[in-house]
């Protein structure tokens, strides 16, 4: 197959581009994504997501192998900078508002075989790093009750009780960079389970889905009430605007999603991990609560965790018995994967609890870079009906013919 050659070494291949023909190459032009590089790899990648996916030969030649040997040099996938980068960037890829580029690199054969190669040894990086639970026998009840006890026994940082008793607005401003990055796509990289799923166990699914997507009511879904929540700290609501503020930590926690969600092997794995999630959502959400009314803020800032309380104690009867259990009868092949997934969902919850209280009792900023010092002084303008634009002023690049 004379082709192969030309797809793994990320050079032009003829199938590829004659996909693209009447395409004037005058007319493909795309801006800087506005994140910093963390690497040479994340930059080779964010130079190249400006570029035509045709133009593979000479933006992202040699990225297979630059990939494959940063991964031999590093010791810990799940906190490398450059790695969790590019690898957020190449998922992102799949998603809408995070890195305008050509179409065509969505499925562009650099591209995956550079993510599959990340991804895999982040799942063996997890793998080794996250005991796996207990397995518990395969019916509805069985199962839920064993999420449940993983998740009453895990015996992380209480984050929620910190935000509650002891935050400075600063800190809890902090708190709400770092989780935009997943909560202003929640429920995304779970639903990308639901093609995944069949029967009872994708009716569960959407059962929950439907909610954290407003029940058809764009201002009630939970993306949207949590960007209410950021403009009301005077933060930019728009997705990934703070990406270079925060660690790779934060970026695995969701790739992690991702990698779950995206591939069907792993569909336990992103039944599990929502299990894990809308279980241990209820009682958190309402600590948060309570810790930004102590500081004096306002209801929309609260509200996006108010209604989480009820919201999720709901949530997580369904997942536990109807979506986890109910897949674990019909599939049981998938049980281990069930438990891993709820077990990387506390460890990564933990991981980043443990960072930022760090951080915090050291008395220094848990983000990468600081915010600027008046963010939260007045709420942010709404950008819910503007289109997605970057927050730092971008260099459009014009590929000569």
């Amino acid at each position: 197959m004379p082709g192969v050659a030309h797809l793994i070494c990320g050079e032009p291949n003829d199938g590829f581009v004659a996909q693209h023909k009447d395409c004037d190459p005058m007319q493909l032009s795309f801006p800087i994504a506005p994140f910093e590089a963390r690497g040479p790899l994340s930059s080779q990648l964010l130079t190249a997501l400006s570029l035509p996916a045709d133009d593979s030969g000479s933006s992202l030649g040699g990225f297979i192998v630059a990939t494959a040997e940063a991964l031999a040099g590093c010791g810990d996938v799940v906190n490398d900078d450059d790695l969790q980068l590019t690898l957020f960037l190449l998922y992102g890829l799949h998603y809408d508002d995070v890195v305008a580029a050509d179409p065509g690199w969505e499925w562009h054969p650099t591209t995956i075989v550079a993510r599959l190669a990340i991804e895999r040894a982040l799942e063996s990086s997890l793998r080794a790093a996250i005991a796996q639970p207990p397995v518990p026998v395969s019916s509805p009840d069985a199962v839920a009750r064993a999420l449940f006890a993983l998740t009453i026994d895990d015996q992380g940082p209480s984050l929620s009780r910190y935000l509650a008793q002891k935050a400075t607005v600063d800190q809890a401003v902090e708190f709400i960079v770092h989780r935009s990055i997943y909560t202003l796509k929640e429920a995304d990289p779970h639903s990308w389970a639901i093609p995944r799923l069949t029967g009872r166990v994708k009716a569960a699914l959407i059962e929950i889905q439907a909610d954290e997507y407003g029940g058809g009511r764009p201002e009630r879904m939970h993306s949207a009430l949590f960007a209410d929540t950021m403009r009301g700290l005077g933060l930019d609501d728009r997705y990934a605007g703070y990406l270079d503020h925060v660690p790779a930590l934060v970026l695995c926690s969701f790739n992690a999603m991702s990698m779950f969600g995206l591939n069907r092997r792993l569909r336990g794995a992103i039944v599990g991990h929502l299990a894990a999630f809308e279980m241990t959502s209820s009682i958190p959400s309402r600590l948060y609560g309570d810790g930004f009314r102590r500081l004096g803020l306002s209801e929309c800032v609260t509200r996006y965790f108010d209604e989480h309380i009820e919201a999720d104690a709901v949530h997580e009867q369904i997942a536990g018995r109807d979506l986890a259990g109910a897949l674990a009868v019909d599939d049981p092949r998938t049980l281990p994967d069930i438990m891993f997934g709820a077990a990387v969902c506390l460890a990564l919850d933990r991981w980043v609890a443990n960072h930022l209280l760090a951080a915090w009792n050291d008395g220094r900023s848990s983000l990468r870079r600081p915010l600027p010092a008046d963010v939260h002084d007045e709420p942010a303008e709404d950008h819910r009906a503007e289109d997605a634009l970057p927050t730092r002023p971008l260099e459009i690049v014009t590929v000569a013919s």
